[in-house]
C-alpha cells in the first residue's frame, strides 16, 4: 500500500475546516454529481476523502468494480462458475449432424454412444473425432445453446 502523501494529508486537514455547504461543493467537483441530500457531514468527508486518495493512489481493481456494480461474483473464478444444465438423451435416440459436407449419425446407448460402428464414452469424444478440435459434444450435436453453456 502506498503511503499517503503530505499533499493528501494537507487536503484532509483543509476539509475539516470547510462548512457543510463548501463540502457539498467539493463533492460536486470531485464526483461530478450532486451529493445525496441526506448525507451526513461525516459521510460527505469520507466520500471526498476517498476521491482524493483515489486520484493519488489509483482506484479499485476491475474485479472489485465488477462485484460492486452488481455483476455478482467474479465470473473468472472456478468456485463461482455455474454448471450448464445436463442434457439427457434417451437410449435409442439418433443424433444427426452435418460437418464439412458429410452427414454424421450417432446412436445413443445407455453407457455411451455409437458412431461408425464404434462405441465411445461421450458425445464430446465423437465431436473431437469428427472435427479434430475440442468441442462440447452436446453443443456440437445441437442439444444445448450458447446461452446454456455460458459461451455467450
Amino acid at each position: 500500500m502506498k503511503p499517503v502523501s503530505i499533499d493528501v494529508a494537507a487536503q484532509l486537514v483543509r476539509l475539516e475546516a470547510l462548512t457543510n455547504f463548501e463540502l457539498r461543493a467539493e463533492w460536486r467537483r470531485l464526483h461530478h454529481m450532486q451529493p445525496p441530500k441526506s448525507l451526513s457531514r461525516d459521510l460527505l468527508l469520507r466520500g471526498i476523502t476517498y476521491k482524493i486518495q483515489e486520484r493519488v493512489s489509483g482506484g479499485l481493481s476491475k474485479s472489485v468494480l465488477r462485484k460492486l456494480s452488481g455483476a455478482g461474483p467474479d465470473t473468472t473464478s472456478d468456485d463461482h462458475r455455474r454448471a450448464a444444465p445436463r442434457t439427457e438423451v434417451k437410449p435409442g435416440t439418433r443424433l444427426v449432424r452435418e460437418w464439412n459436407g458429410q452427414t454424421h449419425t450417432v446412436l445413443v446407448h445407455v453407457d455411451g454412444v455409437e458412431w461408425r460402428d464404434r462405441r465411445y464414452r461421450s458425445l464430446s469424444v465423437v465431436a473431437r473425432e469428427i472435427t479434430g478440435a475440442h468441442w462440447s459434444g452436446p453443443r456440437f450435436f445441437g442439444l444445448t445453446s450458447n446461452k446454456a453453456t455460458g459461451d455467450g
